[in-house]
């Protein structure tokens, strides 16, 4: 049996209406494939379990690594039946129940597909053990092809009685695009906005995406140096280099959010006094939790903050990943563990997202015929050397590269990301490096300084980074200022306090 060969894809997302008359149907079939869903996730953990207590599959593990070994994993996996297939088999079982008459038996085949791979990850290691989807919790359903199941026909959804239109924009080039190529099968998704359900078609299309022509696509190697929360990049041919903190708008809305999770905690709290110890913690072992209609509208209030944060943070890294196409579509970057990132820098991870940004930065370059280079820290270690071939040990807090034997003092990122590009092989090319710097060390003093100045918010930086103070007066450069005149600032809570309790200091 041949296997079909793989085209490239692209999805276009377009909004649907639901009557009301039929957003119950959709709804049960949602709730349907979260049922099949678990059940399948279920099995294929007993499965896991099994498998791992085999006596075969504990062999395999004390075989070095070869074919023998893997093929001794691939017979224990067929033995129990630990298969992406195998479970497939197992699903077919819901098409002759009740839930056949909500769903075909594509979707439930990849309901079962889905569950798993969730299981598989879990196997290898790559992700935490998989939960099980509670009510309201399973929100999208996809079919295997565009010829049964769920199914694009003229501007309509179509499955199993079901009609639904979308909504086009006829005028919108990226819906025109999109539609002019073929469908390979369609996917049902539901939203949650502004505590409304409302339900979208993914319409997953072969061919390439839609590329504005107002996205210029360079050609330059740019190397990239990221940390939790900033980003540097450094294009030596291009002349380019940048240093910004990443998706710094939206750190306006986590103080709405501080103030929603304050609340919902205060709420819990008065709903359920009994669950909690006279110190405030709560009593261990099986509680019951009560939530009133206010605690609930403001739950509902708090994911729609996050939901917007959310797709605030998609357009900001998207317009960021589209200035880094502008300089050139070939990145290197450290492959930096994204889990550690998440132990030290949990709060910034979650906030500003920094894995998501580089997965879809190498999308986006595949996309645009370039790629992307990862190389392993443990070889390069370039926070930690200089192109010289001095090792110029830094401590976390160090910001600065300044190396004793060369005499070079720049922003320590922004220097990694300038030999970033200069590394071949997973090893810094030192001689590129020192061919490409006289004609960078200037480029990258003045993006260390306007991000610095950035940073601090306009005040003047001295060379080491340290802030200087600024004066506010509205005074032109190449004014002679004789005498400085004494400013009286009236004082607030605390400063008051301090003033009056220093000794020799004047009432104001």
């Amino acid at each position: 049996m041949t296997k079909k060969p793989k085209t490239p894809s692209f999805i276009l997302e377009l909004p649907i209406e639901v009557p009301p008359r039929e957003m119950h149907l959709v709804l049960a079939r949602l709730d349907a494939a979260r049922q099949v869903y678990n059940a399948c996730l279920g099995e294929s953990l007993r499965r896991l379990a099994l498998l791992r207590q085999s006596k075969a599959y504990q062999a395999a593990r004390k075989m070095p690594k070869s074919r023998a070994r893997t093929a001794a994993f691939s017979a224990a996996r067929q033995t129990h039946g630990f298969r992406e297939y195998d479970l497939h088999a197992y699903a077919a079982q819901f098409n002759h129940c009740w839930i056949g008459d909500h769903l075909d038996i594509h979707v439930i085949q990849k309901l079962a597909t889905r569950a798993f791979a969730a299981a598989d990850r879990y196997a290898f290691g790559k992700a935490g053990r998989p939960r099980f989807k509670g009510r309201n919790q399973l929100d999208s359903m996809e079919g295997k092809n565009d010829a049964s199941g769920i199914r694009w026909r003229d501007g309509r959804v179509e499955w199993n009685g079901l009609s639904l239109r979308a909504m086009i924009d006829p005028e919108d080039r990226v819906v025109a695009h999109g539609l002019a190529h073929r469908v390979k099968y369609t996917r049902i998704v539901r939203r949650k906005l502004n505590g409304k359900d409302r339900f979208f078609a993914q319409l997953v299309l072969e061919g390439e995406p839609f590329r504005k022509p107002e996205h210029k696509i360079g050609t330059a190697l740019v190397g990239l140096d990221q940390g939790p929360s900033t980003l540097a990049a450094v294009a030596p041919e291009a002349g380019f280099a940048l240093k910004e903190t990443v998706c710094a708008e939206l750190d306006t809305r986590q103080a709405e959010i501080r103030r929603l999770q304050r609340k919902i905690d205060r709420q819990r709290r008065a709903n359920n006094p009994d669950n909690y110890n006279p110190d405030g913690t709560v009593k261990k072992g099986r509680r019951t939790w009560k939530s009133s209609p206010r605690m609930r509208k403001t739950a509902d209030r708090l994911a729609e903050v996050r939901r917007r944060q959310a797709a605030h943070r998609k357009s900001i890294q998207g317009r960021k990943i589209n200035k880094l196409l502008e300089v050139g579509n070939k990145f290197k970057i450290e492959d930096v563990s994204k889990k550690a990132w998440q132990r030290m820098f949990g709060r910034s991870v979650s906030h500003r997202a920094p894995g998501m940004l580089v997965d879809r930065l190498v999308r986006k370059a595949e996309s645009a015929g370039g790629w992307t280079d990862s190389f392993p820290t443990r070889t390069t270690r370039l926070s930690q050397v200089c192109h010289c071939g001095a090792e110029v040990r830094k401590r976390l807090s160090d910001r600065r590269h300044v190396c004793p034997r060369c005499g070079i003092d720049c922003d320590r990122d922004l220097y990694s990301a300038f030999l970033a590009s200069c590394v071949e092989g997973g090893r810094l090319d030192a001689g590129r490096a020192e061919k490409l710097w006289p004609g960078v060390d200037a480029l990258l003093r003045a993006a260390s300084g306007l991000w610095y100045q950035q940073a601090k918010g306009g005040r003047k930086l001295s060379h080491a980074g340290e802030t200087r103070r600024q004066s506010l007066s509205p005074v032109e450069s190449g004014t002679n200022c004789g005498e400085a005149h004494d400013v009286v600032v009236p004082l607030k809570g605390r400063e008051r306090a301090r003033a009056a309790e220093a000794p020799g200091t004047p009432r104001l």
